[in-house]
């Protein structure tokens, strides 16, 4: 299995093969691969799982992305390094997993302006009336703009 240390950022390591019992772990949020079996591992609390495979070419990635992440661009920089081992993102199958959702993750209302002006699909509001970033929704929002069109 390969690992990250997830730093909210916007790094992406191209692996083979898991890190050596001896090797320190890569301050990255995303991995990709073309080894067929690599099993990639992302965890998340609040942060937006992200994990995107092109089966045609054999590539997959996983992704971590949390606020800062998402605006570093995460997620643009994992579709690349896979379109550099022969993914396209038309062939990409992208799925996120469990996150906070734009409906509760509050926020002040200057850092939701700058987040929905970095990404799109960001702005949202609480179930109760006060500024909110959809960190889910600009994940989807990047996705698209590359021409990641299956997403779920």
């Amino acid at each position: 299995v390969v690992w990250m240390n997830q730093v909210h950022g916007r790094d992406v390591a191209v692996v083979d093969g898991p890190w050596g019992a001896d090797s320190e772990i890569p301050a990255v949020d995303a991995v990709v691969t073309a080894r067929r079996g690599l099993p990639l591992a992302v965890l998340t609390a609040d942060c937006t799982p992200v994990l995107l495979a092109d089966p045609v070419a054999g590539v997959v990635g996983a992704a971590h992305a949390g606020r800062p992440g998402l605006v570093a661009g995460v997620v643009p920089a994992a579709v690349e390094a896979m379109a550099a081992l022969g993914a396209h993102p038309s062939r990409i199958i992208a799925h996120t997993g469990p996150a906070v959702c734009g409906r509760c993750y509050e926020v002040p209302d200057a850092m939701r302006a700058e987040v929905a002006e970095a990404v799109p699909g960001t702005w949202s509001e609480t179930s109760w009336g006060t500024p909110a970033v959809d960190v889910t929704g600009g994940v989807h929002a990047q996705l698209a703009a590359l021409g990641v069109t299956d997403r779920h």
